[in-house]
């Protein structure tokens, strides 16, 4: 998910796709301990788009304080 895709989503999409990014990152952790993970640079490309998701969520808030 690039930064572009990010900024277009609202306040509300922002937590949804926060929620549904966690999940997948829980999900491919349970993977992994259980040997089944085949791809494992998704467990980094996942960690990387919930910081990118809570960096925007979180310009968003201060621009609506401001």
């Amino acid at each position: 998910m690039k930064a572009a895709d990010v900024k277009a989503l609202s306040a509300d999409q922002l937590n949804e796709e926060l929620a549904k990014l966690k999940k997948e990152q829980f999900n491919l952790r349970f993977q992994k301990a259980t040997g089944q993970l085949e791809k494992t640079s998704r467990i980094n490309e996942v960690r990387k788009d919930i910081a990118r998701v809570k960096t925007i969520a979180r310009q968003k808030a201060a621009e609506a304080k401001a």
